[in-house]
């Protein structure tokens, strides 16, 4: 689909109600969704932001990255992510967290990135932390550059493959310790995509879905 018209089309979408939990729910397990989703943030809870960007790629097509985290001990070590970080103290706003993780994580500049909303705050009970996805875009690609201490490996999406429901599948997977039977799960360059990060996708899946099944 077309970069320009595809974004146009995605500003409008975003001025309407979100689909939220309704397409957050299908990114989990069917036995652990409701009780997932059920989950409240605690007092306690960090706030993060991640970032969406779309990029003109090949073909004139859209495109967003995403992350390979290193392996470490933590929660998310090793998965596939969004760019994205905590909120500190000299952020004014998440949206400013979103946008400084992505400069600091794979090297693009705040100044080139037109922010155009917010996708549904998602609690991870896992590592305790408030996320709201920021939704933002570059009318050109830009050169990448990888913080190698946060990020194995930067990934470009082609957008028309996260909608290709061919990609969408599910499998058991096993992390921590848990074992999590038919997990949904996004093919993403042979990569397995699933959590938090399918659960946000998911949200930009059917705030799209529309636009690309042609109804």
């Amino acid at each position: 689909m077309d970069f320009r018209e595809t974004i146009e089309f995605l500003q409008d979408r975003m001025g309407s109600p979100l689909p939220g939990m309704e397409a957050h729910r299908r990114a989990l397990p069917v036995a652990r969704a409701d009780s997932r989703l059920r989950l409240k943030p605690t007092e306690d809870a960090r706030l993060g932001g991640v970032m969406i960007l779309f990029f003109p790629g090949a073909g004139g097509e859209a495109y967003f990255p995403l992350i390979q985290r290193p392996e470490y001990p933590g929660a998310h070590g090793g998965q596939i992510s969004l760019p994205g970080g905590k909120y500190e103290e000299g952020d004014d706003t998440i949206t400013d967290t979103a946008l400084r993780e992505t400069h600091e994580e794979i090297g693009v500049s705040p100044e080139g990135i037109q922010v155009i909303g917010h996708l549904s705050e998602i609690y991870i009970h896992a590592s305790n932390f408030r996320v709201t996805p920021v939704v933002g875009v570059l009318q050109e690609k830009p050169e990448f550059r990888r913080e190698p201490l946060e990020v194995d490996e930067i990934l470009e999406i082609q957008l028309s493959q996260l909608m290709d429901t061919s990609f969408h599948k599910a499998k058991d997977i096993r992390v921590r310790g848990m074992h999590l039977p038919d997990t949904p799960y996004y093919d993403l360059q042979e990569r397995v995509v699933w959590g938090a990060t399918a659960m946000i996708l998911s949200e930009l899946y059917h705030i799209l879905e529309a636009r690309f099944n042609g109804s």
